[in-house]
């Protein structure tokens, strides 16, 4: 029974120990002292494990481990010389006594090393308890030795200096007291107590936190060896592996002793099982985020590696592989281990719009610019946790959020995109697997990554834009040679019109003008296809939408299907140029048809929504898909049909911008499409503009 208590008691000092020494090579930073208590602590924990083992072995102290005893008293009481050093070479008085004290500190353990070699020497065989009285007093001298020595530390020390080291003072004090302790009853009843010699064991591991407190208040007793947290990550999992398996494989021989005939087969059973737990445990995003945050929480000054951290940022948003909008999510979401989220792009129409989203399906389409909630990110420039939001308004001016980010139940933090004092976006990021305090630390990293992913996006912007500048200027080329082609049509016209004075009686001559007419006009259609129209010099007046959408549904009668016309409301006043917002109406009208059978529907309506009126295109045609109308439907020569130049709707948008409104789009692949233009109101036309009404 003492036998086992012994073996558990020093095994708590080897894992305390051993603990220590990982904490000391991890988390702190310095000099030769953390040197030094490396080594003690290293020395002790293989002090306790062997004298583990040789309990085990019915032979507790052999030569090994009263050598390693003396070997770990001797690293302690020098650790304790090297921290007691500068404060005695600051007193002139005193360093010729603290020299001649530290030689004779050393030649009591140089003969107390070779007293115990002679002792095993003579007897030749383990000593054991009883007969370890050989070595007790050079035992009691070694504790004495180091109980004065931690007095002299704690009393040379400055007053201001003393939180840093009065724990370390307890934990090494107390290995030296318990072992005076020891030895002086040993030499009292001239024999060692086992129970006093077996609770040795669980006091010393007492200690280790005394030690380590200190060791966290004064780094300067830390190694300069640095683990990265990818080595911590592999070692701690690869350690929790082996204890598991060890653990399982003892359950399993238990199941297969005790289980009778069935035993092999629940042993097989049982060790599969937990196999497979192991290896969906391993694989598990969520565990082997929680492994990390805890690795970082606890083992580590800072929560990050900012090295690695910044290589793997960066290496994620230069990924070529895939679109830029899904590396930006995931490069800013890696940083907190979040699965997902949204971002969000401001565009020239005044709107932050949604560019991706993954793990996100119930993401709003847009935020205006002018809200409080962008005009709150662009001014604090803060990262908001929506969850201390809720709790405590007040932290972040009460600033009031949209409903579509409050009703979002996953969503847990928004990082706005500065560049130059500007919000270019914002990111909306799921809940991580982890959790995560959101500490200064936290919050600046997040920060500054979202200026480096703002700076991403408006790069690739800028090129964006450039591209569609150099497509312009290649467009505007090919206009010049299509005004070339209509030129020499002109001209041949002309030439036909001149003389058909003088041949105008020749049948002839009549029916090559006619050929050469239908050939003109044909040319001439096929240009008009391919040229895009200028813009109109007509201001822009009042436009009753009713009449011109009449117009518009008149001019797509011969074709199939017919659309039709549903004026919900009438008399809505609009102010655009009559002919443009005509051709933007067409050209919607126009695509509908195409892209609807001919036993399909289009349906064209007029409402009035409080001060704006909203023209709906509804088709039953093929539809098209969230990605399409996010990142094709809109772009310049961006087109799916063979001789379509993609302008038409891009054009669109940019004229209904420029009266204030928008374009809206939904659709499913297969289900038809829905196209809104949104228009501003005019104001009802009062008695002085009656008359000119009836006139239209």
């Amino acid at each position: 029974m003492l036998t086992n208590i012994a073996l558990f008691s020093y095994g708590s000092t080897a894992v305390a120990f051993f603990v220590l020494t990982i904490l000391l090579l991890t988390r702190w930073r310095g000099n030769v002292h953390g040197v030094v208590m490396t080594f003690a602590c290293v020395t002790t924990a293989i002090w306790a494990t062997v004298i583990g083992l040789l309990t085990m072995a019915g032979s507790p102290m052999t030569l090994l481990s009263d050598l390693l005893e003396i070997l770990r008293n001797a690293c302690w009481t020098l650790l304790l010389v090297r921290l007691m050093g500068p404060f005695k070479a600051g007193k002139p008085h005193t360093v010729g006594n603290f020299k001649w004290s530290v030689i004779g500190i050393a030649a009591l353990y140089v003969l107390m090393l070779l007293a115990t070699l002679d002792a095993y020497r003579l007897f030749g065989q383990p000593l054991g308890l009883a007969n370890a009285l050989t070595s007790t007093v050079g035992h009691i001298a070694m504790a004495v030795v180091g109980m004065l020595m931690v007095e002299q530390l704690y009393r040379n020390t400055p007053a201001e200096a003393r939180w840093a080291i009065k724990f370390a003072c307890m934990g090494m004090g107390g290995l030296f007291a318990y072992d005076f302790y020891l030895y002086s009853d040993a030499m009292l009843f001239r024999l060692v107590n086992a129970e006093i010699w077996v609770a040795r064991g669980a006091i010393n591991a007492l200690t280790a936190p005394l030690i380590a407190l200190s060791v966290a208040r004064n780094p300067k007793w830390s190694l300069g060896i640095a683990v990265s947290r990818r080595v911590a990550f592999h070692s701690v999992a690869l350690f929790g592996s082996a204890i598991y398996l060890l653990t399982m494989s003892a359950a399993g021989y238990y199941l297969r002793y005790f289980g009778g005939s069935w035993g092999s087969v629940m042993q097989g059973v049982f060790l599969f099982g937990a196999l497979l737990l192991l290896v969906a445990v391993l694989f598990s995003g969520t565990f082997r985020s929680w492994l990390k945050v805890f690795i970082s929480k606890h083992f580590y000054s800072y929560g990050y590696d900012y090295r690695e951290e910044w290589m793997r940022f960066t290496r994620t948003l230069s990924d070529d592989g895939r679109d830029l909008t899904e590396r930006t999510i995931q490069a800013v979401a890696n940083l907190v281990e979040s699965p997902g989220g949204a971002l969000y792009v401001s565009r020239e129409g005044g709107q932050c719009e949604l560019a991706g989203q993954t793990h996100l399906p119930d993401a709003a389409m847009s935020e205006p610019l002018s809200s409080a909630f962008c005009e709150f990110l662009q001014a604090k420039q803060w990262v908001i946790d929506l969850a201390e939001y809720r709790d405590y308004p007040e932290n972040y001016d009460s600033v009031p959020l949209p409903d579509w980010l409050m009703q979002m139940a996953n969503a847990a933090l928004i990082v706005p995109l500065i560049l130059h004092g500007g919000l270019t976006g914002f990111i909306v990021l799921v809940q991580p697997r982890s959790r995560i305090v959101l500490n200064w630390e936290v919050t600046d990293l997040l920060k500054i990554a979202g200026n480096q992913a703002a700076s991403y996006l408006t790069q690739q912007e800028s090129a964006r834009a450039l591209m569609v500048a150099r497509q312009f200027e290649s467009f505007n080329r090919m206009s010049t040679f299509m005004v070339h082609d209509l030129k020499n049509l002109v001209s041949q016209l002309s030439l036909m019109v001149a003389n058909a004075e003088r041949h105008k009686d020749n049948p002839e001559f009549q029916r090559d003008m006619l050929e050469t007419v239908d050939l003109s006009v044909q040319k001439m259609k096929l240009l008009l296809q391919k040229l895009a129209r200028g813009t109109a010099v007509e201001p822009p007046s009042r436009v009753r939408l009713d009449k011109l959408l009449q117009e518009a549904v008149a001019n797509k009668t011969a074709v199939e299907p017919k659309p039709v016309l549903e004026l919900i409301d009438a008399d809505l006043m609009v102010t655009a140029n009559t002919d443009r917002l005509a051709r933007v109406i067409g050209h919607i009208i126009q695509n509908a048809v195409e892209a609807t059978p001919r036993d399909g529907r289009v349906t064209v309506r007029l409402i009035a929504w409080h001060a704006e009126a909203i023209i709906e295109c509804i088709d039953t045609g093929c539809g098209m898909s969230e990605e399409f109308i996010r990142e094709r439907l809109f772009q310049p020569f961006e087109s799916t049909k063979s001789a379509g130049m993609g302008i038409g709707v891009f054009e669109s948008r940019e004229y209904i911008q420029e009266l204030g409104g928008r374009i809206e789009v939904s659709s499913r692949p297969g289900a038809g499409t829905t196209f809104r233009i949104v228009l501003p109101l005019q104001r009802q036309p009062d008695a002085a503009d009656h008359n000119e009404l009836q006139a239209a």
